[in-house]
Order: C-alpha cells, then structure tokens, then sequence
C-alpha cells in the first residue's frame, strides 16, 4: 500500500477513535465531572458543533498551503486537544477542548480525500478515498472498543490519551510518509459558494 494513503488511515483511525469513544465512557467522565449523564452528552454536541465550524475555515485556510503541510497542522492540533482533553478538570474546561478537539475533523477528510486521489494510481482515487476511510471502520472494530474497556476499567482519562498516542503516530506517519504536494485546491471559497447555490 502507498505509505501515504496509510499515513491518511491512521489519521481517520484516530478521528474516528474521539468521535466514538466518549459514548462509551460517558457514564464514567459524568460520575467524574459530578454531572448527570444527560448533561455530559453536550461533550457529543461540542465536538459536533467543532466540525461543523471547523471545515469550512479551515478547510478554506488550508487551501493555501501544501496539502501534506496542512494534513501535518491539523493532526498537530488534533494531538494537542484531545491530549489535553485527558487532564480536563471539570465540565467547562472539557466541553472546550472537546469543541477544539473537532475543529480539525472535517477539514482532515475533506482535503485528505482530495490527497488520496493524487496518490492513487490512475483510474484508482475512489479506491485510494476508501483506503483512507477504512481507518473509521478500523477505528469503530479495534480502537472505540479498546478506549471503552480502558476507560469503563482504569480511567476514562486513559481513553483520551490513547487518542493522543494515535495522533503522535498520524503526525509522524504524514510528516516522513507524504510526498510533497502541491495547495489542496486553487479555487476560491466564494467560487465554491456559487457552484454550491447554482445546484
């Protein structure tokens, strides 16, 4: 397999790992925080609201930039939140860093699917996208149910930094595995906006 298209797995792997991982520890970071369980599914919504705001700009910012650089600046950001998520004292400061948490979320796929494509071999992109995909459904297989059991038997702090280790190995993989590219798109975002209200 194209080491780039690993490197771009293991990153849906990690996202998909945050996205799922606290329904199953959600009774457990209530019991820690002292919240009722119905209260602590706002850190669902938070990390929701996250990748709702985040794809746009960011995806938008990214534009600019080598597709590889910007793969690498939001696996960074992914690392950084949901590592600092494991040591979140209270309900206010975790419902933001799961909120930070998101914002990478869709940008990563939107531009890592469009990364895909350009390593593929010709006549290849759709496969090479579901290569990148495969890391969700790996994630929902091996890494939620591992970060489940961590988190229900030890601590769901231990959850969160497993999510943190992922995305040290994302942001090795992109940074030694990704070729150089090229800026993800050379369209405008208004350019964008109309193709999107002429549908």
């Amino acid at each position: 397999m194209n080491k780039g298209l690993l490197a771009l797995a293991i990153g849906g792997f990690g996202i998909g790992l945050t996205e799922f991982v606290i329904m199953g520890i959600l009774p457990e970071v209530a019991t820690a925080f002292d919240i009722s369980i119905p209260k602590a599914g706002h850190f669902i919504s938070a990390y929701a609201l996250g990748v709702v705001v985040g794809a746009p700009i960011l995806t938008t910012i990214g534009n600019k930039w080598a597709a590889n650089r910007v793969l690498l600046a939001l696996m960074l950001w992914f690392t950084v939140f949901n590592t600092l998520s494991a040591f979140a004292t209270g309900y206010n400061s975790f419902i933001v860093l799961r909120f930070l948490s998101g914002l990478p979320h869709g940008a990563f796929f939107g531009i890592g699917a469009v990364v895909a494509g350009k390593l593929s071999k010709v006549g290849k992109s759709a496969q090479g996208i579901a290569i990148m995909f495969s890391g969700l459904t790996f994630a929902n297989l091996l890494g939620v149910p591992l970060g489940t059991y961590l988190g229900k038997h030890f601590s769901w702090n231990l959850s969160f930094l497993l999510v943190g280790f992922v995305g040290i190995l994302v942001v090795l993989s992109i940074k030694f595995w990704m070729p150089l590219l090229k800026q993800s798109s050379e369209t405008h975002i208004l350019d964008d906006l109309k193709n999107f209200l002429s549908v």
